[in-house]
């Protein structure tokens, strides 16, 4: 697999996406990592290699944040305020990637994919392990933001792991008009069965392309 790295500076520093886009790709999947700052998680590349080998253009994207080396995420707002240029320049330009448009990532960064959804005009989002709610407080809950893509028009999915501690896809369902966005698979937040986790993904990019 063949990639270029594209720079992007945002206000927080450099982010770096790393973009691999086979020939007639189509369309664009931008996918972020979560509050690791890292790349480099088994299920994340899976994701990154199953898509591109069933001919979506992907940009695995790591955050100005994680580029600096911060050990935490920002706050959403100078998270998001970083993240918009990331997709903007990737959408722009003589190298723009194509549409459609889905926007993903893992845990803190699928928060970041709902936020944002509607400010980019993304055609999807899907999410890897949303973190619903920090492990043992399900009264602190970020349904709102899972539900923002729904709001503005744009489908969504999920795919969560059957014991994830910030959220079981029992938990996700009660908090979406429809359990059939919710695809649970074997493991935890971190889903080690990525065999399930790609061919979720695929089913549900079937249904965008």
């Amino acid at each position: 697999m063949t990639t270029r790295l594209v720079e992007v500076q945002t206000p927080l520093g450099p982010a770096h996406a790393h973009v691999s886009r086979p020939p007639r790709a189509c369309g664009t999947v931008v996918l972020t990592h979560g509050a690791s700052g890292r790349l480099g998680g088994a299920e994340l590349v899976a994701v990154r290699d199953g898509l591109v080998e069933r001919g979506w253009a992907v940009a695995f994207v790591q955050q100005a944040w994680g580029v600096a080396g911060r050990r935490m995420p920002p706050r959403p707002v100078p998270q998001d305020e970083a993240w918009l240029p990331v997709v903007q320049t990737l959408r722009s330009g003589r190298a723009r990637l194509p549409g459609p448009l889905v926007l993903s990532g893992k845990s803190n960064g699928a928060r970041v994919a709902c936020r944002t959804a509607a400010d980019l005009e993304a055609d999807a989002v899907l999410c890897l392990s949303f973190p619903l709610h920090p492990p043992g407080r399900p009264e602190v809950s970020r349904a709102d933001e899972l539900r923002l893509p729904l709001a503005a028009g744009i489908p969504l999915h999920v795919v969560q792991g059957e014991r994830d501690p910030f959220g079981t896809p029992g938990e996700v369902r009660a908090e979406l008009d429809d359990p059939a966005y919710v695809t649970a698979v074997r493991g935890e937040h971190t889903i080690r069965a990525t065999g399930p986790l790609v061919a979720a993904a695929l089913a549900f990019l079937e249904q965008v392309a």
